[in-house]
């Protein structure tokens, strides 16, 4: 059920839709059977990998922040060293979001401005995992919250990562509180249950995104 009334669409009859949740709650999943249904999705996860790829100014700047020990012998950004850095250091942590928040965003203009002149684009999904954290949604015509009970999250996260429950706990808690997560959302996918059940779920949360497109024009 959504948690607010859904704020109105942009002039152009783009739906702007903010997609997000915690750690191994499903989030991935839900954005592509929402790409199945035709919206166009903004992967931020993706850019903020695409910026620090390798020989990018992203990149260059990260190992000027942190050292060269978070780069594999390949010159590529070593994932686990930096993450093991910035999960227990919220310093750390905002230092590293305040390099690649502004290369992110301006790759998203890019990807939205282009699905904004494509004809036929009506849905648009930013995929953005710390939506709630940097004090977004109210930039969402609607905001979408993938939602699990957080021990389930530590689950999910030890059995796909391999991670230690402790290290789980840390990734969840350097986020936004479900609380907090619920309280930004227009519409909940509750994502603890069966996969089987998701897609119904996808397709209730897409019916409502699309009254919210239609409403406009009934007004």
């Amino acid at each position: 059920m959504p948690e607010r009334a859904i704020r109105g669409v942009e002039p152009d009859g783009v739906v702007r839709v903010g997609l997000t949740g915690g750690i191994a709650s499903g989030k991935s999943t839900v954005s592509r059977l929402l790409a199945a249904h035709g919206a166009t999705i903004i992967d931020y996860d993706q850019l903020s990998r695409d910026v620090v790829a390798t020989g990018t100014q992203g990149l260059a700047q990260v190992v000027e922040a942190f050292g060269p020990q978070i780069l594999a012998a390949d010159g590529s950004l070593n994932r686990a060293a930096l993450g093991s850095i910035v999960f227990s250091d919220s310093r750390a942590r905002h230092r590293l979001e305040s390099i690649i928040h502004p290369l992110v965003e301006e790759a998203a203009r890019r990807v939205d401005d282009q699905a904004r002149i494509a004809k036929g684009v009506m849905v648009v999904v930013h995929d953005i995992p710390l939506l709630v954290e940097t004090g977004r949604a109210d930039e969402f015509d609607v905001v979408v919250v993938t939602d699990i009970d957080p021990a389930e999250q530590v689950r999910r996260v030890v059995e796909r990562d391999g991670a230690s429950q402790d290290d789980a706990w840390a990734r969840i808690r350097a986020q936004a509180s479900r609380k907090e997560r619920l309280a930004a959302a227009d519409i909940v996918i509750d994502t603890s249950g069966p996969l089987r059940d998701l897609p119904g779920k996808v397709n209730r949360a897409w019916s409502t995104i699309i009254e919210s497109e239609s409403s406009r024009f009934s007004t």
